[in-house]
Parts: C-alpha cells; structure tokens; sequence
C-alpha cells in the first residue's frame, strides 16, 4: 500500500440511483437539467469510480421525464431534450436539443459524432487553454473550453483512468462516457456546475500573490541574498524567491548522463543550504526549487543509495533508477527521499519543470498529470494549503495550481498573446497562470516591451518575473532607463497593494467559481460585443484591465488601445478620468500607464505597506473609493496558509452611497464599514480613504464606537485623500462626506500635454489649442478633423472630448 495519495479523496462520491436511467449497455445520468451523463458499455459495465478528470458526481437530483418507446427513450428536464435509440451511440441514435435558446443562436441540437473536444474542435467554442506556451512567438492553438455560443459542449471522460480508494489511478473498462453541458449563456453557472463535478478551484496560500523573482543564473548565497535587501532598499516588495535549477549539482560525469535532473544542493554555491533558506525566510520570501524529474535518479546524489534500497536495487551496481511515476513504490520514496528533506530544511513547494511528453510506464498515464496531483496532495500533509508549480496536463488541472505557462520568447508578438490566453483559461477553470513576465529568451533588448510586461504582469494572476541565463536578460528594474526603471518599480510595488483585493477574487473563485481574470463575457454573456474584445478582460470583481501590447506611436509618443466599456460610468484609476459605458473607444496612454477602469460605485481595497509581508493580512490599508453610483464591495481574509473552510471567512463589506444635489452641482457621499465577521478579524486597522476623480470636499466626519470626529482632505495626485489613521470596526465605521465636488474637466490641459509631447510642426500644435479655446464637443471633433491630424493624434485628442469629467492629470505619471 502506498504511503502517499495521488489525489485527495475528499469529494469522491458516485451519483444519486434516482439520477439514473439504465438500460441494457447503456446508462444516462442526469446531474442537473443542464448537465447528463452518457455512458455506453457493450458488456453493460459501467465506471462509478472517481478518475482523473471527474470527482463528485452525487449532485440533487432534478426533476426530469422520460418515455419509453419500441424504437428507444426519451428524456426531458427543465433544459434539454434527449433522444436515443437504445444502442451503441451513433449520430442518428443520439442526439440531445436545447429547450431553452442561446442567445444570438438558433435551436441548438447535437449528435453522437459532432466534434467534442481538441484544438480547434467547434468554431463556436470559446476556446480553453493549452498544454505550454514553451517556444512560441506570439499566439499558439489552444484546446476546447467549456463554453460555447450554441450553448453546448461535450466532454469525453471515456479514455481517463479511475481512482482507487487511496486516489491512485488505475485501469477502467472501454465503452463511451460522456458528459454534455447545455448551458446555454449561462456561463457562471455552467462553471460552478464544473467544479461540482471534478472539484473546486482551491485557495492558495495568500503570499503567492505578491510578486515572484525567479532567474536562471548562477547564483550564490551571498549574491542572492544581497540581491534580495538590494529589492528592498529600493522599495521593490517581493514575496516569492524561485531559485533555477542551478541550486543543484549540475556539472557531471557526461557517463552518468546531463545534469538536467538533479536533487543534491550545490555546496559550491550554497555551501550551508539550510541557513540560505532560513535567510529568505526572515526576509518573508516563501522558496521554490526548480526541478526536471525525468532522467530518475543517477548514482552522483546524496539520496541515490537510501532510494536504492528502498526500491530493492543493488546501489554498488550504480546504475540509474529510471523514472517511474506509475510505480506506488517509486513515487513514495521519490517523495521521502527526493523532496521531503529539503523540505524539512525550509522549501516551501517546487517548480515542476516537466517536458518529456505524455507517455510513462503505466497505459495511459500522462508522467505531468500524476506529478502534479502527486506533488499537490503530498504539499499539504501537515494540514497547510497544498500548492505545487507546474505545467497544465489538461482538463482537471485546476486542481492543482500554480500554472507554469513555459519558456516564453521576449517579443510584442508573444505579450500581445498572454492577456487572451490568461483570461480564456478561466473557461475551464485554470485560473492561476504564471507566465515569464518580460520573457524567458530570445528577442532583442527592448525597455519599453519589458515596461509594458510589468504592467501586465501587476494585472495577471501570479506575477513572476523571469529570465534566461543570458547575462544580458536579467529584470532588475535599475538594468533599465528611465521612465522604464521608474515604470517597473511602480508596477511591483502596485500588485504588492493589491493583495487584499485579488485575495478577495480568489475566495469568489473557490466559492462561486468566478475568475480572478476572466473574459468579457462572462460577466455580460448576452452582449455581442463582449465576445469580440479578448484583449481586454475582467481583473477581480471591480476593475477592466486592458494592457498595452504595442509600441509608442513615434509622433504622439502614447500607445492606442481599443476598448469596449460595457454599460454604466467608469472611471480611469490612473488619471481618474470618468468615461460613458455603452461604447467602443480607443484610449491612448502613455509608457507610465495602462488603461485600468473601475465601475462608479466600486470601492477597491489595497495593502498601504509596502514592507509588510503578503502572507499576512493587510493592518495598514488604503480604500479607493470611486464615486458616481452607489455600491458594495466585501474583504475577504483568513489565515493566509492554513487550509480554509467557509467558516474560516473573515468578511469585511464595505459600502458608499451617493445622494446628488443637481442645484449645487455636489454630491454627498457616505463610505460605511460593516462590523467585521468571522474567526479572528481585524478590529484595528490603519485607514486612508482616496476619493478617485473629486477634487474637494467640504467636510468629512468619521464615525466609530469611539465617537465621531473631523478628518483633514488632502489632495492627491488622482483625487482626495484621507487619512482616517488607526480606527476600531467593533462596531464599524461611517464617513460621511458632504459637498463632494468632482474634479472638472480640464479639456486645456489634457489637450496641451498631448500637443505638447507630439512631435508634429509647431503650427499644427498652433491650430490645436486655438480649436480647443474656441469649441467645444462634436464641433470641436469636427474641427480637428479638417486639421488633417496623424491619425493617432487626432484619436488621443478626440478620447479627451469624449471622457466625461477628468482632472486633466499628466498621463506621463505614475500613480497607482
């Protein structure tokens, strides 16, 4: 019996008897009114394990009809028709219809043999994720994903292993077993019903969502540590070290094979690994060691003689102990004397970096799959969060996070890739990409493409900067000119501030299974336009991120960006800009911004210390309020390490309300606490309140157990500040705030930074602000037409017109 699991049985549960509907050779399961199971088995056995893919099918039972015919059955539910002939499955003996329409589709039918899942398998699938991104310049296929525009997908569990009752996979009998999602345009619930179903997207520890330093480079204790107090003397946060596969012995004897694989630390470098890794500890930096486990064991590591025994080989023969995953008694002593000691000394998890194929020892066992359900259950035996870091072995994946997308080539053409394949992975659930932000290698040194990968890299899942052992490709923010060294050091310090906030989204994505990046249309799956727009995504419940995935344009020295604002007010949360949802424009910013919205209405929570440690909650906190509607947003928290229940739920909502006084051309607003809920909350923190886009406030009082009291308005780069300083939420907090001005448009100024920065003739830049003075909206569009603009220019001055209010604010800062 193997000492080690390859999965967690905790929902492995066959489905309800009252679900079923069997037959001779054939079996239909229905899950849900959306969702059956379609099972044939020519000897009529059929598979109620668990495996690899599917987890939990014992959901409540639906309602649903069926009518028994001489020429085979009918089935029914709330959603779906089936049809089926009572034999072996074939195109005209299965088919199954929507009852309900999916929008902008007509009644959707399929058929046995319709194309089910693979690259490129149905032009109106949304599209999934794929295996690696490993040397690819630019955009690569990717596999099926769940969700469709005819509203239908079918996943084909037929040729994945089951589990045994410790969760180890083994062989199953042949035959058809399918599983037919008809969801229509009902995309959350499809997702949830998903997860149901083979297991939920799970927490990670919450410091995996500060930034990661990883290279491939030769260093030592003394360079890497000093590197580390370099970061943060500069003020750069980090809370992740990954260190490459130089960590190990590397270099030899070519007899015994490359130094490719390797377990044993190399002293020459690290001559006392145990108080390296105790020194990144006391500097709250969690350690990954880079590991690629197909050569097996060669007699040069120190653990080469106890594994060899332990598998009952003679270690004075010296030959290899190949690499054997399938083995129960090879993975338990893999684990034991490969990975546990290191651990003991202070690794946190692994980077598993795996590409030697799909095929093992054991049929139909794909060597990554196993790694990753290995190496993830075994991660969390002393009852922490598991967390393991590796590459995606298809469907199920999400069970197993942290992604490593692959060796990424430095180019515009591969940036301009990762924003859609980011957000279209939340399509199956594979939430938690990590990519190497600037790229891996290849390339040509280019500070503005490594500035705007920073900026993607904030707005990404994971952040992890990476490079190849080039001398020339490290990502150090001092290696590069400003404004880009600045550009970088903002950007990391920003994803540090969201913390709190993408912690949140991580808890929405365990419970409700939303992504943390997701596409447009998961949040508006009935607007045509939001299926047209992959570029731009979801970040968190608040917040559009559009990055930037060009070039400056040479004359207005800003990067056109087309973006699709869907219906409601936003406003930049660089420049507090407030724009008119509803629309397509193209907004042009500058190499120190990006183009971020959030919705009026939406108060944004961020970590306001830069030096505290990201596996801890945030004590000191900066709550960016973004007026013009009214609005709610929640704080998610728990321990951070521990593996989390609901109950473990620390809550904290946090509302404002907006009431106009359309006279006076003001607004009050109240920006209310709730009592905070849950095991262990924080009752104290250290408050400041930024109102994003206002320009004055009259007063503000701040109201807590305390009493009530006056708090000075300070203005900010982006709007007024607050500083609220350390407040009791015993019984919550009210500020309210009376006389709320926003700042007005400054049309002059914003026109005159952009005229200003254009390299474009002194007369043209004239005859811009002399149109600018004198008219005003459609006119004034109309005017800078006839001018015969650069069409990036006349664009950049026409977005000005069209944005609602603004501060007028230099787009050549930074100001997260």
């Amino acid at each position: 019996m193997s000492d080690h699991q390859t999965t967690s049985t905790e929902h492995l549960r066959a489905a309800d008897p009252r679900a079923v509907v069997q037959g001779p050779g054939y079996r239909i399961t229905v899950l849900t009114s959306r969702m059956l199971r379609l099972e044939h088995s020519p000897d009529g056995t059929f598979e109620d394990r668990p495996t690899q893919l599917v987890r939990d099918r014992a959901f409540d039972v639906p309602e649903f009809g069926v009518r028994e015919t001489e020429t085979g059955l009918e089935l029914w539910t709330e959603h779906l028709h089936l049809r089926y002939d009572r034999g072996p499955f074939t195109p005209s003996g299965l088919a199954v219809s929507m009852r309900q329409k999916a929008q902008g589709a007509h009644f959707t039918t399929w058929t046995y043999g319709d194309p089910a899942w693979g690259t490129g398998a149905h032009p109106s699938n949304l599209g999934g994720t794929a295996r690696t991104l490993d040397d690819v310049d630019g955009a690569t296929p990717i596999e099926t994903g769940l969700l469709s525009t005819d509203g239908y997908t079918v996943v084909d569990d037929s040729t994945s292993l089951a589990l045994d009752a410790t969760g180890w996979p083994v062989p199953r009998e042949g035959g058809d077993d399918l599983y037919f999602f008809g969801y229509g345009r009902d995309f959350t619930d499809a997702l949830a019903d998903w997860f149901r179903l083979t297991g939920p997207s799970p927490m990670l520890p919450r410091w995996t969502l500060g930034n990661w330093w990883s290279r491939f480079h030769d260093y030592t204790t003394d360079s890497y540590l000093a590197l580390m107090d370099r970061f943060a003397d500069e003020g750069i946060p980090f809370s992740v070290a990954v260190i490459d596969m130089d960590w190990h012995v590397t270099d030899i004897d070519p007899a015994i094979g490359s130094g490719w694989t390797g377990y044993t630390w190399n002293t020459e470098f690290f001559p006392d690994p145990e108080a390296f890794l105790r020194g990144l500890h006391d500097r709250h930096l969690r350690t990954a060691l880079n590991v690629h486990p197909a050569d097996g064991v060669r007699r040069h590591e120190d653990a080469y003689v106890a594994m060899a025994t332990e598998l009952g080989l003679d270690p004075e023969a010296g030959a290899a102990i190949g690499f054997d995953i399938g083995s129960r008694a090879f993975a338990d002593a893999y684990l034991r004397h490969l990975h546990h000691p290191h651990e003991e000394i202070g690794v946190d998890f692994w980077w598993l970096d795996w590409q030697s194929g799909s095929a093992s020892r054991t049929a139909g066992l794909d060597p990554l799959w196993a790694l990753n359900e290995l190496h993830y259950a075994d991660s969390g035996r002393d009852g922490e969060r598991p967390l393991t870091f590796s590459r995606y072995a298809g469907l199920g994946s999400h069970r197993t996070p942290v992604g490593f997308s692959g060796d990424t080539i430095a180019t515009w053409d591969s940036l301009a890739f990762q924003p859609r394949f980011t957000s279209t992975a939340a399509n199956v659930g594979y939430f938690w990409w990590s990519h190497d932000i600037g790229g891996h290698f290849g390339g040509a040194r280019d500070d503005e493409l490594s500035a705007r990968w920073y900026q993607f890299g904030a707005f990404s899942p994971v952040n992890r900067l990476h490079s190849s052992k080039s001398p020339f490709g490290s990502k150090e923010p001092w290696r590069f000119t400003e404004p880009v060294r600045r550009v970088m050091t903002e950007f990391l310090r920003l994803r540090h501030r969201l913390v709190p906030y993408l912690y949140t989204a991580m808890w929405d994505s365990r419970t409700h299974g939303v992504g943390p990046v997701r596409p447009m249309y998961h949040d508006h799956p009935r607007e045509q336009r939001a299926f047209e727009v992959p570029d731009q995504y979801m970040f968190g419940a608040d917040l559009l991120v559009a990055p930037v995935v060009v070039p400056l344009d040479a004359q207005t020295r800003l990067a056109a960006v087309p973006v699709w604002l869907p219906a409601g007010e936003w406003v930049d949360v660089f420049t507090g800009r407030r724009y008119d949802g509803g629309r397509d424009l193209v907004v042009h910013r500058s190499l120190e911004q990006m183009p971020v919205f959030a919705r009026a209405g939406s108060l944004v929570v961020l970590a306001d210390d830069l030096t505290a440690d990201t596996g801890a909650r945030a004590e000191s906190v900066l709550v960016r309020v973004f007026p013009g509607a009214d609005g709610t947003t929640r704080l998610v928290e728990d321990d951070g390490q521990a593996r989390p229940g609901l109950a473990d739920q620390q809550v904290t909502v946090l509302r404002q309300t907006s009431t106009d006084d359309e006279t006076a051309g003001t607004t009050s607003v109240v920006v209310s606490v709730d009592v905070p809920t849950g095991p262990g909350v924080l009752l104290h923190r250290t408050v400041r309140v930024e109102l994003v886009g206002v320009a004055d406030v009259a007063s503000a009082v701040v109201r807590t157990v305390g009493g009530e009291a006056s708090v000075s308005v300070e203005p900010g780069e982006t709007g007024a500040v607050l500083d609220l300083g350390t407040v009791d939420l015993t019984e919550g907090l009210t500020l309210t705030l009376d006389d709320v001005r926003q700042a007005p448009r400054d049309l002059e100024a914003a026109f005159f930074t952009i005229v200003d920065d254009a390299l474009v003739a002194y007369d043209l830049k004239r005859a811009v602000m002399d149109a600018q003075s004198a008219l005003d909206g459609a006119a004034l569009i109309a005017a800078l037409h006839r001018l015969d603009l650069p069409g990036n220019l006349f664009g950049a001055l026409v977005e000005q017109v069209a944005a609602t209010t603004g501060t007028g604010a230099d787009t050549r800062r930074v100001n997260p």
